[in-house]
């Protein structure tokens, strides 16, 4: 079923490994872990004194405003711009569909983390979505890892991901105005993730388009699309953000990070995949691995939401 491989094969693979992007990214991934711990303490402690006793149906201005005198709060944002930035750098030693679905390893830490702060037991069923997450993403990264390639981003292509990107805004932006009085933690954290998917991808461009330029080794890169390209990704994280805090209100912070860890990667990875190409020298058996993983892992979070015992709806 599978190639044969010699010993020489797998000794040349391994000396290819972006071994750099890794390590940053499962850095970020513990600073995110922990920043996402702060956030949810500082949404938490605001929708206690300053809330409607509605949650889910979005932060107030006022509520967003009161955030920013929380020091939790602050101090958790402080942390994920410091994961941000760790997972940006590692974007920039290895493909993107190697570095985005590590993030997993914050689940993990997460889950640790936050039965230990609000005292509460995670019972098997919510062990066996987060188990369901972590491997379905392991068997992915470990695959990617060693077919991955990645191909310079030509112009059709990036003008192909920022129109997906204002279809989805657009469908984000009218699902949340007609129906936040009835969403729930789900529709947060998969909106989140899917924008945050995006965010990745740009980045991912516009370091790649910034580092040739300064590089030499490419011209003309840095032009109307490239700006268009930071426009666009930060419409994304804007909007992404404003989902993740009030997804927060809405369900534990291993919860948010379980929908992010997998929803993020999966569309950043069929972004990388489908349109940049990164698998295309991929051995055929990748691409059905690669679906059984996906599906493992979103079948994890709709688990987690469904099992944890601090999912308030």
């Amino acid at each position: 079923m599978f190639p044969a491989i010699s010993v020489l094969d797998v000794e040349s693979v391994i000396g290819q490994i972006p071994v750099i992007g890794i390590g940053l990214a499962l850095i970020g991934a513990l600073f995110m872990s922990l920043g996402a711990q702060f956030q949810h303490r500082g949404v938490d402690r605001i929708e206690e004194s300053h809330g409607t006793g509605e949650r889910g149906d979005g932060l107030s201005v006022r509520q967003i405003l009161l955030l920013l005198r929380r020091p939790t709060w602050v101090l958790g944002t402080l942390l994920l711009a410091l994961a941000i930035g760790l997972q940006l750098t590692a974007l920039g030693f290895a493909p993107l569909i190697v570095v985005q679905p590590l993030g997993v390893v914050a689940l993990v830490i997460t889950a640790l983390v936050n039965a230990r702060v609000s005292r509460v037991r995670l019972k098997a069923p919510a062990l066996r979505a987060i188990g369901l997450c972590v491997g379905g993403v392991a068997i992915f990264v470990t695959v990617a890892t060693f077919v991955a390639t990645e191909h310079p981003v030509e112009q059709p292509q990036l003008i192909v991901i920022l129109v997906i990107l204002v279809v989805v805004l657009g469908l984000l932006a009218t699902a949340f105005a007609l129906f936040r009085n009835r969403a729930g933690a789900i529709f947060y954290i998969i909106s989140a993730g899917v924008l945050y998917g995006f965010v990745a991808t740009l980045a991912k461009v516009v370091i790649n388009r910034l580092g040739n330029e300064l590089a030499g080794m490419t011209q003309g890169h840095v032009e109307w699309l490239t700006i268009v390209c930071i426009v666009g990704m930060l419409a994304a994280a804007a909007l992404g953000g404003y989902f993740v805090q009030t997804a927060y209100s809405v369900g534990s912070p291993d919860l948010v990070i379980a929908g992010l860890t997998v929803i993020d990667p999966l569309v950043a990875i069929s972004i990388g995949i489908v349109v940049l190409g990164e698998a295309s020298e991929a051995p055929w058996w990748a691409i059905p691995v690669w679906m059984l993983a996906g599906a493992l892992a979103v079948i994890g979070v709709f688990q987690l939401a469904k099992h944890h015992p601090q999912t308030h709806r």
